[in-house]
């Protein structure tokens, strides 16, 4: 028998033929032939093979293919020398009619069924381990001599024929420190998975407890480490399961086919194709994926609105990469509740401003694009205003469906929990994400504030328990957009307000979201969360992470979302509604087509074209 030390610097032609003499007293390839490709192997009849064939080019992140032999093809010869299939994985899985019926060591006694069966050989993330310890990244799974953690996830593939299955993954433990290097050495190694499809809590992916893998062993993670997950070849033992032909053979999980192919070089020069990790929530653990390039155009939409036409100091309360975190996490989002509305003028009815509304439907306009659930909240007193509102968007189309509207009512101490949760149980969440634009939010004192320090509260419901709720619901994150530092939300830089912004002391919002974007005018931090959503949406990195590598990419669809994003006409028309219904520009109070005393044919429209410019520009 041969040591695992040994057969990591074995050649591939050496560990094959030791499998072939049953000589190796181990249950998984992983760390064999250091710097070779290895293979998950999937062996169907051959009236099945066009069909899976078109499966795994549905699923190409769990399922690239390296190889399709003709039937009755012993050998691979683009992978291997003087491999046979029949004998050379270290153990088989046998499946009769969709069920599985054992393990086997050979396939030779099925050699007359092999004839008309065809074999696919595909990616396998052994392959990429000796490329993450030689940029001095620990495979716990190599270190603790055991095989990867494998799991069934709750992410479905994309169906093609009888083929049908649930995406599995592979799961390693990954110092924090250590996520960026993982993602980049991983990305460019399409053949054997590429990047990562989930970093963060397991529950996630459908995932109830990582010690109970469905698959191989489990792996002990070390202080202070990520579990990372990637898109596994089992998959395809779950596909061939599904279909429920009469006889077919997988490789047993860990139990790989080692190629001749050496692995290729993991470098990247594209700042398009170079990836990087944000961390996108801590409660569960959370990260996401973008390309550098997209990351750079993002903060120049953050740059952007950053302009401070009211001269109030909002430069003192801007953080780095809030609109990019928030636009993340709201890319990851299936259910959206939103809410606006600030009150300003007290004497006038409507009290509400010019800016809020126009910023929301922007964000609205775009999740709905992205085939996100979207809803809004607004005060009970402002129901009809806010209906008649999103009916005439949706008739001018800058809304494309109708936008369901709700108002929060407090009742009683669990009022909020029930309001968010279904049945008012926080392990169900009704929203993924809660965004406030605009929105009076509630100072330090209990009460509401304009900036001139006028005391709102009477016209204000208490929304804000929706967000101070949301702070200790598993999976709701929240972010609050604003120009002032009164407005919900922006209670995260309250002592930065209080220290820099006129009447601070007094008017600043106690209430903090998980991200605060500031803007000039809240208005654009609105239009540029959706020229965000745009950008992530329209990035090969972030796109594939979003549907964890199954199915195909809609990026291929040219502009699907581009009709979606404010323009200066769309804004323009939602304005004017604005004006008819009576609603006032938040510093002046003029009746005009304007927001926050600033013309809109002005500065507003100028902001409009400079974010669609560096949105939309290749």
């Amino acid at each position: 028998m041969v040591s695992l030390h040994k057969l990591r610097s074995a050649a591939p032609g050496i560990v094959r033929s030791l499998i072939r003499c049953n000589k190796i007293p181990l249950r998984n390839t992983s760390g064999m032939s250091s710097g070779y490709n290895q293979a998950n192997i999937v062996i169907i009849h051959k009236s099945l093979a066009d069909d899976f064939d078109k499966f795994c080019q549905a699923n190409s992140g769990p399922l690239p293919l390296l190889y399709r032999s003709a039937p009755g093809e012993w050998k691979s010869p683009l992978l291997s020398k003087d491999a046979d299939i029949r004998t050379d994985c270290l153990q088989y899985r046998k499946y009769e009619n969709g069920i599985y019926s054992g393990n086997l060591n050979s396939l030779e006694s099925y050699t007359e069924q092999l004839q008309d069966m065809v074999t696919f050989y595909l990616g396998c993330s052994f392959s990429f381990e000796n490329a993450l310890q030689k940029h001095g990244v620990s495979v716990r799974n190599v270190e603790q001599q055991c095989n990867v953690s494998m799991y069934r996830t709750a992410i479905p593939c994309s169906g093609v024929g009888r083929f049908s299955c649930n995406l599995v993954v592979t799961m390693r433990p990954v110092p924090q420190n250590k996520l960026d290097l993982v993602v980049k050495v991983t990305e460019p190694m399409k053949e054997c998975h590429g990047a990562p499809v989930h970093i963060g809590c397991p529950g996630i992916l459908g995932i109830k407890d990582l010690q109970k893998p469905d698959f191989g062993d489990p792996v002990q993670p070390h202080p202070g480490d990520i579990p990372v997950f990637w898109a596994c070849g089992v998959t395809g033992t779950e596909a061939v399961s599904s279909s429920r032909s009469s006889l077919a053979f997988t490789h047993s999980p860990g139990c790989m086919f080692v190629t001749d192919v050496p692995i290729q070089s993991t470098s990247s020069i594209n700042a398009a194709e170079i990836p990087e990790v944000f961390q996108i929530s801590s409660n569960p653990m959370h990260y996401s994926l973008v390309s550098m390039q997209t990351t750079e155009k993002i903060r120049k939409l953050e740059d952007v609105i950053a302009v401070d036409p009211g001269n109030r100091g909002i430069k003192h309360l801007l953080n780095k990469d809030e609109l990019l975190k928030s636009s993340l996490s709201l890319s990851h989002a299936r259910s959206v509740l939103i809410t606006t509305g600030f009150p300003t003028h007290f004497q006038h009815q409507p009290p509400e401003e010019t800016d809020g509304p126009p910023g929301a439907i922007a964000m609205v306009a775009m999740l709905q694009a992205l085939g996100k659930k979207v809803a809004i909240v607004a005060d009970e007193r402002a129901i009809e205003l806010n209906k008649s509102i999103l009916d005439q968007a949706v008739e001018q189309g800058i809304l494309r469906d109708p936008v369901p509207l709700l108002h929060y009512k407090e009742e009683n101490v669990d009022s909020a929990l029930n309001f968010l949760c279904e049945n008012g149980d926080p392990k169900k969440p009704r929203f993924d994400h809660l965004v406030a634009i605009e929105r009076a939010g509630r100072a330090s004192d209990g009460n509401y504030y304009n900036a001139r320090k006028i005391n709102i509260k009477h016209l204000v419901d208490p929304i804000d328990n929706l967000f101070v709720t949301a702070q200790h619901i598993e999976g709701i994150t929240s972010t609050g957009i604003g120009d002032g530092g009164n407005e919900l939300g922006t209670g995260k830089v309250k002592e930065a307000v209080r220290k820099h912004i006129k009447n601070g002391d007094t008017i600043a919002c106690d209430i903090a979201a998980d991200f605060a974007v500031i803007a000039g005018v809240s208005n654009w931090g609105g239009y540029a969360v959706a020229c965000a959503l745009y950008l992530l949406n329209n990035c090969e990195i972030h796109e594939r992470y979003v549907r964890k590598a199954v199915g195909f990419s809609k990026l291929k669809e040219e502009n699907y979302l581009k009709s979606s994003l404010p323009d200066v006409n769309k804004e323009e028309n939602l304005l004017r509604i604005l004006v008819d219904h009576g609603i006032r520009s938040g510093v002046t109070g003029n009746l005009a087509m304007e927001v926050d005393g600033l013309p809109f044919n002005n500065i507003h429209s100028e902001m409009i074209q400079r974010l669609l410019a560096l949105t939309t520009k290749s």
